[in-house]
């Protein structure tokens, strides 16, 4: 057994135990390191943002974080929660439906945070951008530690056949 093979089944079609995807161990690993990523970021983003701009360097340097912090549990939260339908005979349907949902999602509500924050005076927009930067290109390093740290099959929950056994 694997790192990340699942220990829960969950109860299939016909109740036979059905095993989890190898992708949710993985995605609670993103999810978990990338809290410890968020709280990194946070910290030396609002010191340096307070040395360089003052306590709304502080709050653009939190905001940002935070930002960056949902739009990554955004996604991993979407596809562990897709993950629980599988077994079902709808679970390609639910599985792309909610990770879209997720997407979609992120986006609205980044336009909606654009256009909220824009020109508010308690903002500075360059330690806000930075630090959301900062967000996003740790969470791509904390996505890609994970998947290469990550002990999954080249062939995802491969089935043998039955009269090969």
């Amino acid at each position: 057994m694997t790192d990340h093979e699942s220990d829960t089944p969950s109860a299939g079609q016909s109740g036979t135990p059905v095993a989890q995807p190898s992708s949710t161990p993985v995605f609670k690993d993103v999810l978990k390191y990338g809290a410890l990523l968020a709280l990194i970021i946070a910290v030396v983003g609002a010191v340096l943002g307070g040395v360089f701009a003052g306590w709304v360097g502080v709050t653009s340097a939190l905001i940002g974080t935070v930002m960056a912090v949902v739009f990554l549990g955004i996604t991993a939260l979407s596809i562990l929660i897709a993950n629980r339908f599988v077994g079902s005979e709808l679970f390609v349907g639910l599985f792309f439906g909610i990770v879209l949902g997720g997407w979609l999602l992120k986006f609205v509500l980044f336009i909606v945070l654009a256009v909220v924050l824009k020109g508010q005076p308690w903002i500075n927009p360059v330690v806000l951008f930075l630090s959301l930067i900062a967000g996003v290109i740790g969470s791509l390093v904390v996505d890609m530690i994970v998947v290469f740290r990550s002990r999954i099959p080249y062939v995802s929950d491969p089935k043998q056949p039955a009269g090969d056994r």
